[in-house]
């Protein structure tokens, strides 16, 4: 029989499909065909591309030898310009799409990647997103910003050059509203984070953890939505990763290089999407909430069920996922 599985922090319920379960290893998958040259003539990510260095927003180290840069996104989806006045329409309302929306090229290299990558260069970038994250913060119209990156073209990518997204919105979806009213529900009841509890768990536990180092801990969640999700959670308690210190940025850089090779050797290169998950303005010194890292391999298809329901339907173990994940053999 299914197991129906609710993730204690978000009350959002999953079907573990235990009669149709696979093992973790039939998600292998032939590696796909990624573009596997340095440079490439015509991408506009690629050094030489002018648009580059006249419209960044940020550079390092410098423009004489770049390694990472964010600049606004050609066919950004918000603007920096206008007021976020609402506006009534009978019984709608629309307002303007203020905000910001940058492309974090993360590499001059059109072929690199995390997996490849060393851990002070993935600090650079991770140090890019916090500067980026500031700027938009400092903007009294944003409310939240949202950190992402998309992986191949079954994530959403439609650029193969390594890059990650920065998207700064003037209001909060409602499920991350959801979301923080949750924790705050949890923190009511108990006194404590769900999130540190969750974390206290699985650590006890043990059979959910892929990985952890001084600052971070990455599990497969209990109830977890689709094969192979793994959260990275701060071992100190922190709603907001704006906050986040120098030697958690280190061993942040380390966490993510590992998971990402993991899922690149064990599961041969996915699709994939992460995301950091951390709360919007008016909620970043809430102490319910923490901060976290969301990763997802795209090895399923949601269907009409999850259309219609809003629960997904996941047909592996996450127990089996993380022992699977532990063992990938990742060379040195």
């Amino acid at each position: 029989m299914s197991e129906l599985r609710q993730n204690v922090a978000t009350k959002e319920w999953y079907v573990i499909a235990v009669e149709r379960a696979k093992r973790p290893e039939d998600f292998r998958r032939e590696k796909p065909l990624r573009d596997d040259r340095e440079f490439v003539s015509g991408c506009p990510f690629c050094p030489g591309g002018e648009e580059l260095l006249q419209k960044y927003t940020y550079i390092h180290p410098g423009e004489e030898n770049w390694q990472v840069l964010s600049l606004p996104n050609k066919y950004s989806a918000f603007s920096p310009v206008g007021d976020r006045g609402r506006i009534a329409q009978g019984i709608y309302r629309k307002m303007n799409g203020v905000g910001v929306h940058e492309v974090v090229v993360e590499s001059r290299k059109h072929n690199d990647h995390f997996v490849r990558m060393p851990h002070q260069h993935i600090e650079q970038i991770i140090k890019t997103y916090l500067n980026r994250f500031h700027f938009c913060m400092q903007d009294e119209r944003i409310e939240m910003v949202t950190i992402f990156k998309n992986y191949g073209p079954g994530a959403g990518s439609s650029q193969c050059h390594p890059h990650s997204q920065i998207i700064a919105t003037p209001i909060v979806p409602t499920h991350i509203r959801f979301r923080l009213e949750s924790a705050k529900r949890y923190f009511d009841d108990t006194g404590n984070c769900v999130y540190c509890d969750m974390l206290e768990e699985e650590e006890k536990d043990k059979v959910r953890i892929v990985s952890y180092n001084d600052s971070f801990t990455a599990f497969c969640p209990y109830a977890s939505g689709a094969p192979f999700e793994v959260w990275i959670v701060p071992k100190r308690h922190n709603p907001d990763f704006g906050t986040i210190e120098e030697y958690e940025i280190k061993d942040m850089a380390k966490m993510l290089k590992d998971i990402l090779q993991r899922y690149y050797y064990g599961l041969e290169d996915p699709d994939f999407n992460f995301a950091i998950r951390t709360p919007p303005r008016d909620e970043s010194n809430d102490r319910s909430f923490h901060w976290y890292i969301k990763l997802l391999p795209k090895l399923t298809r949601i269907a009409g069920f999850e259309m219609a329901t809003g629960m997904f339907i996941n047909v592996t173990l996450p127990e089996q996922n993380a022992e699977f994940l532990r063992k990938v053999s990742i060379p040195v």
